[in-house]
């Protein structure tokens, strides 16, 4: 307790020098804290948009079906059994059937994905609901970023061309019933999606599909003959790319900490420099070497202390107003390929700001005793006259 009384009083007592290093460490907080949490607060967003828009919890595959195969696509359906077809009456399952096609916007051309879906189904966010045209027209539904591609509009027509099982190139003109908005790539990026029961007519593939989604409030069930992949591996890439993204932000946030911890340091070294008579005293009153080192290692732990408190001062409300409105993202956000929303929420979870704490602590007292080490090697004549070699 004398150690904490006695670092608090010296370092009041250093004035300037001492609310410089304290600032310096608390910006070190404030951006550590900020960066982590937008990473938090962008991968519970993505998580969150890519199953509430497309995987659910978790996908059966065709076992020939790879999406980063579009070779792979023209034999990767199959007839659906009265068992998965059950399921789908019964709300566990949404089929999903897909092909590759070229649309023919404002006589241009454009290789696209085009996809069936059941209108009535609800595991899945797209506004299938709204897939509704006149006139016998097939209602489509693009995403914006699709739809300002190429240049549609809600009501237009669009020709679409496909090749049948058989092979046999077919086209028909599509109606543009929806736009909608969404932050999942996956279901928007060169994809048009009309009714299944359209498209296994125009493909002539009568109750087949290419995947089945599997509904959040359903438990993994098995089916026979179809490939299950878990949201682990659906979410693998973005979890890759979070961990880049923590790396990154774990050097910078290093490099800054680093920047204050020297400074903390220079200051500790010039400190027992300046003050080798105080030194001398504290020993002469009776104090070990080592109750002294803990005076000045206390002192440096100290200005970390300090700097959460201040942090919390002008961080709570900056922090507060983040999580509130978020930080809106750049345009060119949207093209990274994945699930990244206009603003993103920053998450500051409990863990996250005790976590940085210690740390900061923990390296505040370690840069502090490095210095602090020459007072324990003192002879105490040395002591007394005030001489640190």
């Amino acid at each position: 307790m004398l150690a904490f009384k006695l670092a608090f009083k010296n370092l009041i007592g250093a004035g300037l020098r001492t609310w410089l290093n304290v600032a310096v460490l608390s910006f070190s907080f404030i951006i550590i804290i900020f960066y982590n949490g937008m990473i938090d607060g962008w991968n519970q967003q993505a998580r969150t948009d890519t199953r509430n828009w497309e995987i659910g919890n978790g996908l059966f595959w065709h076992p020939e079906y790879d999406p980063l195969d579009m070779y792979t696509f023209k034999d990767a359906h199959a007839p659906l059994s009265n068992t998965v077809n059950s399921f789908i009456s019964e709300g566990k399952l949404t089929p999903v059937l897909l092909t590759q096609a070229t649309a023919y916007p404002q006589g241009r051309m454009q290789n696209i994905l085009l996809k069936g879906i059941p209108r009535e189904q609800t595991i899945v966010d797209l506004p299938t609901e709204k897939m509704v045209a006149a006139n016998g027209l097939i209602p489509a539904l693009v995403g914006k970023r699709m739809a300002e591609n190429l240049k549609l509009k809600e009501g237009e027509l669009l020709l679409i061309r496909w090749r049948d099982k058989n092979g046999t190139f077919d086209a028909r003109e599509v109606q543009i019933s929806t736009i909608f908005d969404c932050n999942v790539p996956n279901i928007d990026n060169g994809q048009i999606w009309v009714p299944i029961d359209n498209l296994r007519e125009m493909m002539n593939l009568p109750n087949e599909a290419t995947y089945l989604v599997v509904s959040k409030e359903t438990e993994t069930i098995d089916i026979e003959g179809w490939t299950y992949k878990s949201l682990d591996f659906l979410l693998k890439d973005l979890d890759t790319i979070i961990q880049s993204k923590k790396g990154g932000s774990n050097v910078f946030s290093g490099l800054l900490l680093i920047i204050a911890l020297l400074a903390i340091f220079d200051t500790q070294v010039l400190s027992i420099f300046r003050r080798q008579k105080e030194i001398g005293t504290y020993i002469a009153l009776g104090m070990t070497r080592w109750d002294v080192v803990k005076i000045f290692t206390v002192e440096g732990s100290t200005y970390s202390i300090l700097a959460a408190m201040l942090a919390a001062v002008y961080g709570t409300p900056l922090f507060y107003y983040m999580a509130k409105n978020g930080y809106t993202m750049p345009q060119a956000g949207t093209d990274m390929g994945v699930s990244v929303a206009d603003v993103i929420y920053p998450t500051y979870g409990i863990g996250l700001i005790l976590t940085t704490i210690l740390i900061v602590v923990l390296a505040s007292t370690i840069v502090s005793f490095l210095p602090a080490r020459k007072i324990a090697r003192l002879k105490p004549t040395d002591a007394l006259k005030g001489k640190i070699q």
